[in-house]
């Protein structure tokens, strides 16, 4: 991304970063089953997809990857859904919002990790209070983690139309950049079991 770009995206949202969160501690989830599903083809399409009469918003890219959640994990989800809508946003923010937590901690909210802590990354989103997100406090709040990221996600012109990966990764400036994709199904079933519960 041109830095240029990058700079005024996050100077608007009110996040100075200096170098991103990153994909969060992956050491920490080592033992976190993960199963792979088959490659699905890329789409990015401006109206939402179908496939095996489940809503796809504007598609998937790549294989997938799902967790089962325990009932912390979907509490989380919801807490998310639930902000989304606090904040006057579309079922399409939500969906990138569960995303990027299912990437960055598997939807749980993380304290700090010792050694396998990625900096002082915190929280659902694994935002830094070092970097801007807010206190420690703050951002290991579901509500404000996700009020905070949906706020960087809103200064992202087209962020509707693009590639769930790029929308996040815009956002998160992560190490990993291409790491969101794989949670748009599983985000997306999420989305449409609890956004109207």
């Amino acid at each position: 991304m041109n830095s240029m770009l990058r700079k005024s995206v996050l100077g608007v949202a009110g996040l100075a970063f200096t170098g991103g969160v990153f994909a969060g501690p992956i050491a920490a989830h080592a033992d976190a089953p993960v199963t792979a599903a088959k490659p699905v083809a890329a789409v990015q399409a401006d109206k939402p997809t179908v496939d095996m009469g489940k809503l796809i918003p504007h598609g998937v890219q790549g294989a997938q990857s799902k967790i089962t959640l325990n009932d912390e994990q979907t509490a989380n989800a919801k807490a998310i859904i639930a902000a989304t809508k606090k904040a006057g946003l579309p079922e399409r923010a939500a969906v990138i919002s569960i995303a990027t937590s299912l990437q960055e901690s598997k939807l749980e909210n993380l304290g700090h990790l010792g050694d396998k802590n990625d900096h002082d990354s915190l929280g659902l989103f694994q935002q830094r209070p070092s970097s801007g997100w807010g206190t420690p406090e703050q951002i290991t709040d579901p509500e404000y983690a996700t009020l905070a990221f949906e706020k960087g996600l809103k200064q992202v012109d087209g962020w509707q139309d693009m590639p769930l990966t790029k929308a996040a990764q815009t956002v998160q400036v992560s190490a990993y950049p291409d790491a969101y994709a794989q949670w748009e199904q599983q985000a997306a079933d999420l989305v449409a079991q609890h956004w109207n519960s």
